[in-house]
């Protein structure tokens, strides 16, 4: 049976008065979140606080993901750091619809809140390194590895740029 790595069993909390708090650490070598997103080397801090409403929930995560890099095509290590924050109100107070319930059973699975505020860290275009220099347009030949010897195309100020453009077909669609 497999065992949820980001539970927080928290029933001790609820005969403490407010102010009470507790540290969880987390460090595990690679976890699988989703089908398609897994960290390596994962590592947080969590503190649990008791409030008059319920327990604030704070952590501190950092990690590394494999990622593709948009210019050179190659898989790389990106680091990640995220922080997280929820607020489980007790059952019988007024919660918003923002807010969340804290279960009859004080056990927080904090597995969802971790993956969801570490996929907003990825970045919409990942580049290995600042000074990618990416594929040769003639041959497709990672840059990085070596010259391949095509010299860098030159780009035309004339009419001839729109005729080489991959959306000069549509101009004729505007006639």
């Amino acid at each position: 049976m497999f065992k949820n790595p980001f539970i927080l069993k928290l029933g001790s909390f609820l005969h403490q008065s407010p102010g009470y708090s507790r540290e969880y650490p987390f460090e595990h070598e690679k976890v699988q979140f989703k089908e398609d997103f897994s960290l390596n080397n994962l590592e947080g801090l969590v503190n649990a606080t008791r409030t008059q409403q319920g327990l604030l929930i704070q952590g501190n995560f950092e990690g590394n993901l494999t990622l593709n890099c948009v210019r050179c095509l190659e898989d790389y290590s990106h680091f990640l750091s995220w922080k997280i924050t929820e607020l489980y109100v007790f059952e019988g107070q007024d919660a918003t619809e923002d807010e969340l319930i804290l279960p009859a059973n004080a056990q927080i699975d904090l597995g969802e809140a971790i993956a969801d505020e570490a996929l907003l860290d990825i970045p919409i275009n990942p580049i290995c390194k600042e000074d990618c220099q990416g594929l040769c347009q003639a041959c497709g030949t990672n840059l990085n590895l070596g010259d391949c010897g095509h010299e860098e195309l030159p780009i035309e100020e004339d009419s001839d740029e729109e005729e080489h453009s991959p959306f000069a077909g549509l101009k004729d669609l505007l006639d």
